[in-house]
This record gives C-alpha cells, sequence and structure tokens, in this order.
C-alpha cells in the first residue's frame, strides 16, 4: 500500500517564490544570529512575487533559529490561507494586522520587518526619538516615521493609523513598543533593521554616559543621510547580502530545506 505523504513546499510553489522562502528563511536566521529576537514572538514577512496580495509569514510558535524556507504560512491581505506548512502553529494576530496594513499600501515594499528589542523598545520610549549622535544613526536623519503606541495590534482598526504614519519612510519607530522597517528587497529590510537596532544601541550607551553630549547640525546630519539613499553610492543591503547567505551557510545550511 502506497503512504498518502503531502507534497514537499518546494514542489507546490514557483521557482521563484521558493527562492523568496530561502532569504526570508535567512533573514529570520540573521535576526536570531544578531540579537534582535523577542522568543517566538515579532514577525518578518516578504510578498510573492507574481501573486498579487500574497504574503509569507512565520508560524507562531518557532524560533527564529528554526525557521526554514518550508516554515511560513503564505497568506493573503484579508488573512486567509492560501498554503499552509506542517505544524501545529497557527498565525500571530498582531503580526497579520501589522504586516497585511503595510503590504496592502505599500506595493513598493518586498519586505516588513518588526522587532521588540532591548535597546529599540527603549528608544520608543523617549520623547526626543532616535537622535543624530553617530553616524549611524544620522543615516537616518529625517527618515524615521513615529506611529503613537495604542496597545496590542490586534485591531483591523489601527491598520488605517500604522500606514498614515509610514507614509512613503522605511522605517517607524512604534512608540512604547518597537521598531520596524521595510525594504524593497528581503536583503535591504534586514539592513535598515540592523543598523536602526545598532543606532538605537548607541544611543541607549550614549545617554547612559551621563556626560555632555554633542550633535552635528541638522545641514551635516541631513547630508550624511543623503549618502545612505538607495543608489547615491551602492545599493546598501543587497551588497552584503551574499556575504551574510555564505556566513549561514558555513554554520548551518538547514535554513535553505
Amino acid at each position: 500500500m502506497i503512504e498518502n505523504r503531502p507534497r514537499p513546499i518546494q514542489d507546490q510553489v514557483s521557482a521563484v517564490e521558493w527562492a523568496t522562502r530561502v532569504d526570508l528563511a535567512a533573514a529570520y536566521r540573521l535576526v536570531a544570529k544578531y540579537g534582535m529576537t523577542d522568543l517566538v514572538y515579532n514577525h518578518i514577512s516578504a510578498r510573492v512575487p507574481g501573486e498579487d496580495g500574497h504574503f509569507l509569514i512565520n508560524q507562531y510558535g518557532l524560533l527564529y533559529a528554526e525557521m526554514t524556507a518550508s516554515s511560513f504560512y503564505k497568506i493573503d491581505l484579508a488573512g486567509r490561507v492560501v498554503l499552509a506548512p506542517e505544524g501545529e502553529y497557527g498565525i500571530n494576530e498582531a503580526g497579520y494586522v501589522i504586516h497585511s496594513a503595510v503590504h496592502a499600501a505599500r506595493h513598493d515594499v518586498a519586505c516588513v520587518i518588526h522587532t521588540h528589542t532591548r535597546a529599540g523598545s527603549a528608544v520608543s520610549a523617549m520623547t526626543c526619538g532616535l537622535l543624530p549622535l553617530t553616524q549611524t544613526a544620522m543615516r537616518f536623519f529625517g527618515r524615521v516615521a513615529y506611529h503613537d503606541y495604542e496597545g496590542p495590534a490586534v485591531d483591523d482598526a489601527e491598520k488605517a493609523h500604522l500606514v498614515a504614519d509610514l507614509g512613503a519612510h522605511d522605517v517607524m519607530i512604534l512608540r512604547n513598543h518597537g521598531l520596524l522597517t521595510c525594504g524593497r528587497s528581503i536583503a535591504e529590510a534586514f539592513n535598515l533593521m540592523y543598523w536602526l537596532e545598532m543606532a538605537c544601541k548607541m544611543q541607549v550607551d550614549a545617554l547612559s554616559s551621563r556626560v555632555d553630549l554633542t550633535l552635528p547640525t541638522a545641514e551635516v546630519a541631513a547630508r550624511t543621510a543623503r549618502f545612505y539613499t538607495p543608489g547615491v553610492r551602492t545599493v546598501y543591503g543587497q551588497m552584503e547580502w551574499g556575504a551574510m547567505l555564505r556566513q549561514l551557510d558555513r554554520e548551518d545550511r538547514s535554513y535553505r530545506n
């Protein structure tokens, strides 16, 4: 008797979707590697190329370090499951609300990352927001959106506020909550989150030192930010992505499964 086994996810999706799944799993592993996880919480989502309104998101119950290309739910903007992975876990409602809001409003966005890190959450509680204290932070000068806290993001009514506050920005600080980045690729979204997190860590360290601090002029900070505009010097994120994948491959290639 031939046993009926479910077809592997890779056999049920296009080659371009599978490549997106591999990159998305890599992003989860990298966020874990660089200490930006919150147990099984938070989310990274990616738009499915060529499938209008479909995006990939993690199962609610897996650690980031466990994520593989086969681990993701494919859902539509209304939250309906298009393709489910094997496993006992479903989808985090707050993750769906935040990510579906951005993907529905921003068709230029391929990937959304949301974190609750210690430094990011600390800066989110500061009235001053992100300060241009370092060159790393100046990358984001005048390019950070802010969204006031409305409680856990499980209410569809919050979507409109999230989208309005984000506008055309690729970086948003969710007040009293955490950080959000979005990019035209998974690589770009990860790069933005990595450096935003570093800027927040540097700010917390500097403010904790209890010494007088210097700030650049607004003109200098704005000129510095322009250097980091995609395409001005290089495509940040994409330039490093190959090296990031090689690093993961040396350590553990299971994210590709």
